[in-house]
C-alpha cells in the first residue's frame, strides 16, 4: 500500500506579470476616447436640430452660448437669456470687447481663421441672434457657425408640416 500515498498539490499562484501592461493599455484607451470639455456652460441651452450639417474644425474657435443662466447644480435660475463667451458671462454691450480680447490671445495664424460658434437655445428669439450678429460684425468677426444636432430626413419630413426658409 505504499504506492497510494496522498499527495498534496497546491494551486499555482496567478501570474501578475502582465497586469501593469493591461492597466496601462486600458488607461491609454480611455485617455484617447474621452472628450475633455474645454468650456463649462453656465447657461442652459437645447441645440436645435438640422439636416444639412458639417463638422467644424477646432483651431481658432470661440464658443458663444445663448441660453438661460444656471447654478452650480445645473438648475435654471432665470428665464432671461444670457450670453456666455467661452468661460464667462457677458452682456450684449460687452460682447464686441470680449471678442477682441479673445482674438488678441490667439496665435497669429488662428486670428485670421477665427470662427465664432453660436450655440443658442432652440427657443432663443431671432432678435437676440440678430443683435449678436450685429455686435460681431462691428468687431470684424465675420465667420460664424451655428451649432445643431443631427436629424434624419425621415424625422424631418414627419415633423415639419410646411417648408420654412432659414437664413
Amino acid at each position: 500500500m505504499g504506492r497510494f500515498r496522498k499527495q498534496h498539490h497546491e494551486v499555482p499562484g496567478l501570474n501578475m506579470a502582465a497586469m501593469p501592461d493591461l492597466i496601462f493599455t486600458v488607461l491609454f484607451f480611455f485617455m484617447i476616447v474621452t472628450h475633455m470639455r474645454q468650456v463649462r456652460p453656465m447657461v442652459h441651452y437645447e441645440i436645435p436640430q438640422g439636416t444639412e450639417l458639417e463638422k467644424s474644425r477646432k483651431a481658432g474657435m470661440v464658443y458663444l452660448f445663448i441660453g438661460q443662466p444656471v447654478d452650480e447644480q445645473g438648475r435654471v435660475t432665470s428665464r432671461e437669456m444670457r450670453l456666455q463667451l467661452n468661460d464667462r458671462i457677458v452682456t450684449l454691450e460687452e460682447l464686441g470687447q470680449a471678442i477682441s480680447e479673445e482674438r488678441a490671445q490667439m496665435p497669429e495664424a488662428e486670428r485670421q481663421q477665427m470662427v465664432v460658434s453660436i450655440r443658442a437655445d432652440r427657443t432663443t428669439e431671432m432678435g437676440i441672434i440678430n443683435d449678436v450678429k450685429q455686435e460681431l460684425r462691428k468687431v470684424g468677426a465675420l465667420r460664424i457657425n451655428y451649432s445643431a444636432t443631427s436629424r434624419s430626413l425621415q424625422q424631418h419630413s414627419a415633423t415639419s408640416r410646411s417648408p420654412q426658409k432659414h437664413n
